[in-house]
């Protein structure tokens, strides 16, 4: 079995992804980062997840973004609460910088210490609410950055970056992962999640799970408020 690194936020895109590259046959190294965001239920989810699709090789490594601030998921920021889907295409107060290339860096420098050049990332270029790390030609740039800047790289081995979400709706993305045992009921998506860890509903992250799982035509099995 060829050895892949994949990074898991516990969030439905990620879970998905993550079920996906399972279902392929790879012996795969969950990687989990703790980067500071304001709530920690995702890291929960994230190791629930991993328990539950048996895959016993799951690090979660802490990396404080939340020193530099500058994101509503790091810093004292409020939330965009019940935005259009036309607003979404603009880069929200939820952006995070340069979170994906810190993420996928860590997965590298993972990936070549275990002699892997696999990594698989759960981004999604439909549903991705603006944010710029999500593209397809990012992913391309960052596969070439990783096949530059590594000993194995300039060796001659070719590190992939696979994203099999990015051209899916999230309504696909639900389809795929339901027909691949997903139990999204262990999953975390939201921004602004109440203090019990039940999501708030009107974050951009709770509005586009809602919208494809009501479009997938699957209920949502999370409690959302009234």
């Amino acid at each position: 079995m060829k050895r892949a690194v994949i990074l898991l936020s516990g969030g439905l895109d990620s879970t998905t992804c993550l079920a996906i590259a399972r279902k392929q046959g790879f012996d795969l190294f969950a990687l989990t980062v703790n980067y500071g965001q304001r709530h920690v239920f995702e890291l929960q989810s994230a190791k629930n997840v991993a328990l539950s699709l048996d895959i016993e090789k799951h690090s979660v490594l802490d990396i404080d973004l939340a020193q530099f601030g500058g994101s509503a998921l790091t810093d004292d920021i409020e939330v965009p609460k019940d935005r259009v889907e036309s607003e979404m295409a603009n880069i929200p107060a939820t952006y995070v910088p340069a979170r994906n290339t810190v993420l996928l860096s860590v997965a590298l420098a993972r990936a070549e210490t275990l002699d892997s050049f696999d990594i698989f990332i759960g981004v999604n270029a439909l549903d991705y609410s603006g944010y710029p790390d999500c593209r397809p030609e990012y992913i391309e740039s960052f596969e070439r950055t990783a096949n530059l800047a590594t000993k194995a790289g300039v060796s001659g081995k070719n590190f992939h970056i696979h994203t099999p979400l990015i051209n899916m709706t999230k309504a696909e993305i639900i389809k795929s992962g339901t027909k691949l045992g997903v139990d999204y009921g262990l999953t975390f998506s939201c921004y602004d999640p109440q203090e019990t860890g039940a999501p708030c509903g009107h974050c951009d992250a709770c509005i586009l799970r809602l919208k494809g799982f009501k479009e997938a035509g699957i209920p949502d099995p999370l409690n959302y408020p009234d």
